[in-house]
């Protein structure tokens, strides 16, 4: 499974990789990591995500995911 949503309120992209349960993450400055326990990648939380790309390309990514 993998969806894309972003979190206006926050301005995060979320990147949905696997429905697995979130055990721990890791904080890459603005990239959060979550991993299951097995340490298979769940998600990825880009933060100040407008900083990288502009609304319009925001929700185009979100249309198609």
């Amino acid at each position: 499974m993998k969806r894309v949503r972003y979190s206006k309120d926050v301005d995060a992209l979320l990147i949905e990789l696997s429905n697995d349960a979130i055990a721990y993450a890791e904080d890459e400055g603005q990239v959060i990591l979550h991993y299951s326990n097995d340490e298979k990648l769940v998600l990825i939380e880009i933060l100040d995500f407008k900083q990288f790309i502009s609304e319009e390309l925001i929700a185009e990514l979100i249309s198609t995911s």
